[in-house]
């Protein structure tokens, strides 16, 4: 069994005409699908009109009480609830999920090292509901999860979305073949991050390290590279980077980044 695990963030999130094309692309995906969505720009926009700062460390945000409030309404409900009526209205039988639905996505509250994350989930890698999910798909149902997880007490966590997608991908793995997608407003992973035809083709570990070190991989790509490459050292058959316009082709590995 083949399942296609796609990530979407970027500015893709914020402008409706992207979105809607890249969910016509999404829902002519043959097999079994499922769709990890981030939007801190939407929830950094709305927060600053409520007075609630961004908070942001090495491409992860900083999670007070407030703002946990904040990404809980926008991701689990205003994005997440957007994207799956767009998609049944297209034909594609969705359903959106936070962590605590059916405890799907368990978490601990990161502990405090250098930085205070606040309300920052690490997922449980060998507690997630990776069954439940699985009969689902044979539902014929394609899950849309928010980057909600459930701390087992109650509570929801903030939780990376590129790390969600990482864990189900890997979770996932033990019941089929799966391929692993992170879309975004770029073509891949760029030697030059103000030329799009600068893309990496492939990457190795040892290539990140470097390119890290000399400040061509900064900010949000960090975290992002980091699950790609925990992911396919993991069960995971093949992870790829690229625009989220190019789905098609990332999916076929004719664009993009593939991480090896």
């Amino acid at each position: 069994m083949q399942l296609t695990v796609i990530k979407i963030g970027g500015n893709i999130i914020d402008h409706k005409d992207k979105l809607s094309a890249f969910l016509k692309d999404f829902a002519a995906v043959k097999g079994f699908k499922i769709l990890v969505h981030g939007g801190g720009k939407i929830a950094s926009e709305l927060g600053k009109k409520l007075g609630i700062e961004p908070n942001m460390v090495n491409g992860r945000r900083i999670t007070d009480a407030e703002t946990l409030q904040l990404v809980t309404m926008v991701y689990g409900g205003l994005i997440n609830k957007n994207i799956v009526a767009e998609l049944q209205s297209i034909g594609c039988n969705a359903i959106g999920l936070s962590g605590a639905d059916g405890a799907v996505l368990p978490a601990v509250k990161r502990p405090v090292a250098e930085i205070d994350y606040g309300f920052v989930g690490d997922v449980e890698s060998g507690h997630i509901k990776a069954d439940l999910i699985k009969k689902l798909l044979q539902y014929g149902l394609a899950p849309v999860f928010a980057p909600l997880t459930y701390d087992g007490q109650g509570g929801l966590l903030n939780t990376n979305a590129d790390t969600v997608a990482q864990e189900i991908a890997k979770a996932l793995s033990q019941y089929m073949t799966v391929q692993l997608i992170y879309c975004f407003e770029k073509r891949g992973v760029l030697i030059d991050a103000n030329d799009d035809n600068s893309v990496i083709n492939c990457i190795t570990s040892k290539d990140f390290m470097e390119l890290k070190s000399r400040d061509i991989i900064t900010g949000g790509m960090i975290p992002k590279l980091e699950n790609a490459f925990a992911a396919i050292t993991q069960g995971v058959q093949e992870v790829v980077i690229g625009q989220a316009e190019e789905l098609a082709a990332l999916i076929s590995g004719n664009a993009g980044t593939c991480i090896k």
